[in-house]
């Protein structure tokens, strides 16, 4: 019994850390935004830089550590000891999850200098998604919703114009 509590509190830790997931890369966009006047300037970027996206600490990998390391913990002993083995196992879960979320959501980003066609420069970061930026090319700053984000200019279209995907 003790077993399929901990393969039923693992499945629900792993689901609830993969259910929080949301990409800040420059070519997804919300389902908010969809439908929406997007606005934008253009300007040349300077320069790429990769760097690191701290992950989050929402609380669920802690309370999901927590739950799993308490059960697994509880199975220790019996009486007193079940119990004593519950509270470590859920205090050392509880670090480990969340250890484990801010490591699993952790990302890779662009840091982008552009300077912007009025003179003025601005640096965005942004999660790394399927573009490519190089240092020179013109780039569109697109702005919607409180949220910023970089795309190249020069997006590759199809020779007959219609978009594939």
């Amino acid at each position: 019994m003790k077993k399929k509590l901990v393969a039923l509190a693992l499945v629900a830790g792993a689901l609830s850390l993969t259910g929080c997931v949301r990409s800040l890369a420059g070519d997804t966009y919300s389902r908010e935004e969809a439908q929406r006047p997007i606005s934008f300037r253009e300007g040349t970027l300077l320069e790429v830089r990769k760097v690191r996206l701290q992950g989050t600490n929402s609380g669920v990998g802690t309370a999901s550590g927590a739950v799993i390391g308490g059960v697994a913990g509880s199975g220790v002993g019996a009486g007193r000891g079940a119990v004593v083995g519950a509270v470590v196992g859920a205090v050392v879960g509880g670090l480990a999850g969340a250890v484990s979320e801010e490591g699993l959501t952790r990302e890779e980003a662009w840091e982008l200098t552009v300077r912007m066609s009025g003179g003025e420069s601005i640096v965005m970061v942004q999660e790394i998604g399927k573009e490519n930026f190089v240092v020179g090319e013109r780039v569109r700053v697109l702005q919607s919703q409180g949220k910023t984000r970089v795309s190249p200019a020069s997006a590759q279209t199809p020779s007959d114009n219609r978009a594939s995907f």
